[in-house]
C-alpha cells in the first residue's frame, strides 16, 4: 500500500518521491501487465509505458479513487491498447522441474497442469473478462476497486466477473472431473 503522503510529496515535485513511489508500485504494474498479456516482453513493454506515464500525469491524479486504482486504471488501459493492436500469441516456455523428494513428483506434475489449465483458460477469455478476473483474484481488488479502476458500473463488474467465472468452470470441467489436459 502506497502512503498518501510519498504521493503528495511526488507531485509536488520532490524528485526523490517520485522515483520511490514508481519503484513501489513497479512490481504490482507489472503483474498485472503480465496477467493481462500473458507475455514477457509485451508486459514489460507495457509496465514501462505504464511507469512513464505515471511520471508525467502524477500532476493530473486527483484524491477521488484510491492511488492504486488510477495506476491500475493506466495500466489496464494500456494492456488492451497493447492486445488489441496485435493478435494475442500463444507462447510455450520451456521450465526446468526439480523434485526434492520423489514422492512429491506426482503432485508437482497435477500442480503444474492446473496451473497451465487456468492460464490456458483464463488467456481464451474474452478481454474484459480476463481484466475483472486478473483485477480481482491475481491484484486481490475489491469489486468497487474494479470499477473505479476501469471506470465501469458496479453491476457491469459483477456480471462481467459471474459471466468470466461460468466460463472459467465450464472450460476446466474437465479437470474438476479428475481428468489432466497436458
Amino acid at each position: 500500500m502506497v502512503e498518501q503522503g510519498l504521493v503528495r510529496a511526488a507531485q509536488s515535485g520532490d524528485r526523490d518521491a517520485l522515483i520511490t513511489l514508481l519503484r513501489e508500485i513497479e512490481g504490482q504494474v507489472y503483474k498485472t501487465a503480465f496477467y493481462i498479456l500473458h507475455n514477457e516482453q509485451d508486459a514489460l513493454d507495457a509496465s514501462q509505458e505504464a511507469l512513464i506515464r505515471i511520471y508525467t500525469k502524477i500532476g493530473s491524479y486527483e484524491e477521488k479513487a484510491q492511488f492504486k486504482t488510477w495506476v491500475q486504471r493506466i495500466v489496464t488501459n494500456i494492456c488492451i491498447d497493447k492486445f488489441r493492436k496485435t493478435k494475442p500469441t500463444v507462447s510455450i516456455d520451456e521450465h526446468e522441474m526439480i523434485f526434492k523428494d520423489k514422492q512429491d513428483v506426482e503432485r508437482e506434475v497435477l500442480s503444474g497442469y492446473l496451473a497451465e489449465d487456468i492460464r490456458e483458460a483464463i488467456d481464451q477469455l474474452p478481454e474484459h473478462h480476463r481484466t475483472v478476473i486478473v483485477l480481482r483474484y491475481l491484484q486481490d481488488f475489491s469489486y468497487n476497486e474494479i470499477a473505479d479502476s476501469l471506470d465501469l458500473p458496479l453491476n457491469t463488474v459483477k456480471s462481467y466477473l459471474f459471466r468470466a467465472r461460468q466460463q472459467l468452470q465450464n472450460r476446466l470441467q474437465e479437470y474438476q472431473k479428475g481428468g489432466v489436459s497436458g
